[in-house]
């Protein structure tokens, strides 16, 4: 049975054009990534911000040691989430990710949306992990005594005489100037300051063993067990780095077999570490005592080791430039992927001509990060970050469901376990995080939804390339009943 085009705001983008498309001239991207490149950049994309930044804001101020259960929760959510990615990235190995995958089984509309989420949430990850090494930057240059002037130390509002976050705009700045390099170039990079971080948060987690003290555990909920899922929420994009990953998928050498297994294994790999680092992290310290920007760092500093202090945020500054790079990656991708589908000006798919890379959209992403992660604290620009996230997962999760039964005959390298079960626990464990959101959260997407609604029907509906198909066949129709 055959999955219908509709018409429409429901048009569906038919999965075999999908695949065959690659662009016209000046739309195409260079295949040159193998499986353990993206790999890298799935870890590179989950690794980072959840340990280094966010873990130490959740202890101090939402979960206390429940930070462990935080993590643990959101990473099944993502986890049953994770398996219904794999499947599409198999079975449409096109840059785009959750965008492509909705437009193609939910239609235009549904497709649009999360586009048009993940343009504004993947570009505030990249700001809120830039403001996190800002942290760590200036924990660093106060361990060497250096004293910067305090209106480039963080945002307004952060601290006395703070006006902008200039180390954390800069940061993204040059993310973005690597990116525009060549993926090949930009990949090297990656998987290169990958492995340097994975060994930072390995020597974290084998030297604090030594120096947790169980008593820094009780209370575990400290803000009682609510506590703990609304830290779940707001550490969500920290497990989900995977989903910026998949959008790379046309620029694999064999997406359809590569894509699958760099998801699965990107995911275990983090969550192992993830789960350890939490142990360390509140052993080490009381949770109250934690830094919400600098935890590591202040906990080694605390039990006497400053120097492995000052390593840890060296590392911690190299090691989340990766998650900048996986998230930026994504957002550029998205973006040209829904401009090369003309819901967005074709003039936004252009891409180098030697490098083949989207330069245009890369510089506007990295401008537009660098103005959220210089005038807006962290907690404030975090909460742009997670509801079109979490509803990204549950149009994945579900569109998965509907074309396994829809098209049951399509060739898949990677098959869903437990169907339907698993991917309706993902759309079930998302709804569930989205209702510990603040209601600061869902105004301020709210505002975004209406805005991209605008835009939808102002432009796209009539300017995507499934309208003008459409325009074609009903004026064929009309000229045979003629």
């Amino acid at each position: 049975m055959a999955l219908r085009a509709g018409r429409g705001v429901l048009r569906r983008k038919p999965i075999a054009l999908i695949q065959e498309s690659e662009g016209g001239a000046g739309q195409q991207l260079q295949r040159a990534l193998g499986l353990w490149q993206l790999t890298a950049i799935g870890v590179g994309g989950i690794i980072g911000a959840g340990i280094f930044t966010l873990a130490g804001t959740v202890a101090n101020g939402k979960a206390g040691p429940a930070v462990l259960v935080s993590f643990l929760i959101a990473g099944v959510a993502s986890a049953a989430a994770a398996f219904s990615y794999a499947e599409f990235a198999g079975l449409i190995p096109k840059a785009g990710s959750a965008y492509t995958y909705g437009y193609a089984v939910l239609g235009e509309l549904a497709g649009w949306f999360i586009g048009w989420d993940l343009l504004l949430e993947y570009t505030a990850i990249v700001a809120v992990v830039a403001i996190g090494i800002s942290g760590y930057f200036g924990f660093l240059l106060g361990e060497m005594g250096v004293e910067l002037p305090a209106w480039m130390l963080g945002a307004p509002g952060t601290g006395d005489g703070h006006r902008v976050d200039l180390f954390a705009a800069a940061l993204c700045l040059l993310i973005a100037y690597l990116l525009t390099l060549g993926i090949k170039n930009a990949a090297r990079f990656e998987t290169v300051v990958v492995g340097l971080k994975v060994l930072v948060v390995l020597l974290v987690i084998g030297v604090g063993f030594f120096h947790v003290r169980t008593g820094n555990y009780t209370p575990f909920f400290p803000f009682g067990v609510s506590g703990a899922f609304t830290g779940a929420a707001t550490v969500f994009f920290a497990v989900f780095g995977y989903d910026a990953m998949s959008t790379a998928a046309e620029e694999s050498k064999d997406a359809q077999r590569h894509m699958p297994k760099a998801i699965l294994y990107s995911l275990a790999i983090s969550m192992v570490l993830y789960v350890l680092a939490c142990l360390v992290l509140t052993g080490m310290q009381d949770y109250r005592a934690i830094d919400p920007e600098s935890g590591f760092s202040s906990a080694f500093k605390a039990v006497g080791l400053t120097g492995l202090a000052d390593v840890i945020a060296v590392g911690a500054i190299i090691g989340i430039l990766t998650v900048m790079f996986t998230f930026m990656l994504g957002v550029t991708r998205v973006w040209f992927s829904m401009s090369r589908d003309g819901l967005l000006p074709k003039w936004f798919a252009h891409t180098h001509p030697r490098r083949q890379v989207p330069t245009r959209v890369t510089w506007i992403v990295g401008i537009a990060s660098a103005a959220i992660a210089g005038f807006l604290p962290i907690g404030e620009a975090a909460e742009l970050t997670n509801i079109g996230i979490l509803l990204a997962f549950v149009v994945v999760c579900t569109a998965v469901i509907v074309l396994r039964y829809k098209r049951p005959d399509l060739p898949r390298t990677f098959r869903t376990p437990g169907m339907p079960v698993v991917p309706a626990l993902g759309v079930v464990f998302s709804i569930w995080l989205i209702t510990f959101l603040e209601w600061q959260t869902w105004v301020r997407f709210a505002v975004w939804f209406v805005i991209g609604l605008v835009v939808y029907f102002a432009y796209s509906y009539r300017r995507s390339e499934m309208a003008k198909a459409e325009r074609e066949v009903a004026a064929l129709e009309d000229g045979d009943g003629s």
